[in-house]
């Protein structure tokens, strides 16, 4: 018989893989952040913001940040920004306080603004939208969870950037502002230096995002196995699966980069900013490219696109402009004439075969 003192069987094994991943070194591929710490985030919260979003995505950086669960601020930061001795209620009452009054913006990795109910949307101190405009000038990226998209919007830093919100705000967000675009069914977007998030638990799966891009991908590791969260839970994540599928070819800076196109079909990245996201040039892509796939990594990503597109059109009932914009075309028409040329039928068409095969 074991000793009463033995921790449980399925105890030790947990520990010991916290243990390892504590014990990995910085990924060379991890982005340096401009402060001492690998991530340093600030955060504005709206009036009643969901609780929920703010401790999923504090909880995800405090698991990255230190070794066990110490729980010390070493290799990310945390702080929440605003007036002086005041504290912000969250939507179930509980309120939080502000610990740094509207600090030099430029120290932040990212500045998060988490969105609260709607009719709350005007009710915060004017140095609250400064303290973004002054942001955006600085060029430190942008992050909106829940409704902080519409924050965003509402502070006019959401031109020619697409929003990601919870199907319960969609039709809330095309009214406010019907200039800007907008997706739902997805749990994050990143649109350049624009992020936005529908909230809930796609929080946590946003922060260990941002945790393996800055602290690499042992901490965000360590975030998913913490917070004990599926990698492949989400409705998107499925359903890019299985109109994608998975890519199995032998070149791994070809696997990597139709994994950032797989992530980024909604606002889609140039093939330069790939390429310096893994670690190339141009140029050896592109080889690289014609040598797995035959062809050039634009015309690779433009069939990933249609080919997500045109699932969507079998297996889904959403609106064509809405499939469009979900992967990454500007208007419905270029989808509509590129679709066409790549399948020989226009997205209508194809959906009305599909219609009547069912009904026959």
């Amino acid at each position: 018989m074991k000793p009463p003192n033995d921790p449980p069987a399925d105890t030790a094994p947990a520990h010991e893989l916290v243990e390892r991943l504590d014990a990995l070194s910085r990924a060379p591929e991890s982005v340096p952040s401009r402060s001492g710490p690998e991530l340093n985030v600030g955060i504005l919260l709206w009036p009643r913001f969901p609780l929920l979003s703010l401790g999923g995505l504090c909880d995800a950086l405090r698991h990255a940040a230190d070794r066990g669960d110490q729980s010390r601020q070493l290799r990310c930061i945390w702080t929440t920004i605003g007036a002086q001795n005041s504290t912000v209620e969250s939507s179930c009452g509980i309120a939080i306080p502000v610990q740094s009054v509207f600090p030099d913006v430029s120290q932040f990795d990212y500045v998060v603004a988490i969105g609260g109910l709607l009719p709350h949307l005007e009710q915060v101190d004017k140095r609250y939208w400064d303290y973004l405009q002054a942001a955006a000038r600085a060029g430190v990226p942008l992050v909106g969870i829940c409704t902080g998209s519409f924050v965003l919007a509402r502070a006019g830093l959401m031109a020619d950037h697409v929003a990601c919100v919870h199907s319960f705000h969609y039709d809330d967000y095309r009214g406010m502002f019907p200039g800007l675009r907008v997706i739902t069914h997805a749990d994050y977007l990143i649109d350049g230096d624009r992020v936005t998030c529908a909230g809930g638990i796609s929080v946590i799966e946003l922060a260990a995002r941002l945790v393996h891009l800055h602290c690499g991908p042992d901490r965000a590791s360590k975030v998913i196995h913490q917070m004990t969260v599926s990698r492949s839970a989400g409705s998107s994540f499925i359903e890019r699966r299985r109109a994608l599928g998975y890519l199995s070819v032998e070149d791994a800076a070809v696997r990597h980069a139709a994994l950032l196109m797989e992530e980024n079909l909604e606002a889609p990245l140039t093939i330069a900013v790939i390429a310096n996201m893994i670690g190339t040039s141009v140029r050896q892509l592109e080889r690289a490219f014609m040598a797995e796939m035959n062809m050039s990594p634009n015309e690779f990503y433009r069939h990933m696109r249609l080919r997500y597109a045109r699932w969507m059109l079998l297996n889904t009932s959403r609106k064509v402009t809405d499939i469009a914009y979900e992967c990454g075309f500007a208007d419905s028409a270029h989808f509509i004439r590129v679709f066409r040329e790549a399948y020989g039928v226009t997205p209508g068409k194809l959906r009305g075969a599909r219609t009547a095969t069912a009904a026959g």
